[in-house]
């Protein structure tokens, strides 16, 4: 009897360990960040934009309110791809299985066009980072994904077009996605060039595929740390809640 328990208690700090780590700060190469981590097999990860009367929510208040009316609580959210004047995306958009908006593959000027840009999804408890051509020729129909770009990490290499000397600095978040499956989502704290965002997902959190989500009007909500950000309007945004 003592060893069944003792088993199933080794069990449970198992399953402990391998749950969510939520967020917590972590700083690389003289940078702080907020690193949020999340298990797509058990925590509720989900995209949204539009409320129920087809207008944007634009800011985690909104998105907070709606969700507790359909008896969920919201506990993390990040804006979560580029979009335009009326906060619609301007890259593929998926939410619950129904495609608001196509793959986007044309060329440009802005962040989104430094190719390769890519496709962050969700479905069935998994969850990945693919580039956008690969993501076409996938085949795949997730219940959600947003387009954003540069990717961050292809394959375990940093975008070609990043330098390390680069001097364009901003706030900026993006998501990764561990070997293991873990959902890792970052905003950085303070002003930081592509090339050590880039770095970080790499080199400090194991991610071998990562998507820039935006930059500037980077913004976190993060029930466990106390913080609502988001003071601009936003469009296309991650969330995970839990059922109240």
């Amino acid at each position: 009897m003592f060893r069944f328990l003792a088993a199933s208690v080794l069990a449970l700090c198992a399953m402990a360990q391998s749950a969510s780590a939520g967020c917590e700060n972590q700083a690389f190469n003289g940078s702080d960040y907020t690193v949020c981590s999340f298990d797509p097999a058990q925590d509720n990860i989900a995209l949204f934009n539009l409320n129920g009367d087809g207008e944007p929510y634009r800011y985690f208040g909104a998105l907070s309110q709606a969700l507790k009316a359909d008896g969920k609580d919201l506990t993390f959210a990040m804006n979560a791809g580029m979009f335009d004047a009326n906060q619609r995306p301007i890259g593929l958009y998926i939410e619950n299985g129904k495609q608001a908006k196509r793959l986007n593959k044309r060329g440009g000027a802005g962040n989104f066009h430094l190719k390769p840009n890519g496709v962050f999804a969700v479905d069935d408890g998994k969850a990945w980072v693919m580039e956008t051509d690969a993501y076409a020729k996938s085949g795949k129909k997730p219940e959600f994904a947003t387009q954003s770009g540069p990717m961050l990490v292809i394959n375990g290499n940093i975008h070609p077009k990043f330098s390390k000397t680069g001097t364009s600095f901003k706030r900026r978040n993006g998501v990764g996605v561990r070997d293991d499956g873990t959902v890792v989502f970052v905003i950085s704290d303070g002003l930081v060039n592509f090339h050590d965002f880039a770095s970080l997902f790499r080199d400090a959190l194991d991610c071998p595929n990562a998507l820039f989500l935006d930059g500037s009007i980077s913004s976190l909500f993060s029930k466990e740390l106390a913080r609502n950000e988001g003071y601009l309007p936003l469009g296309p945004m991650v969330g995970v809640y839990e059922l109240k």
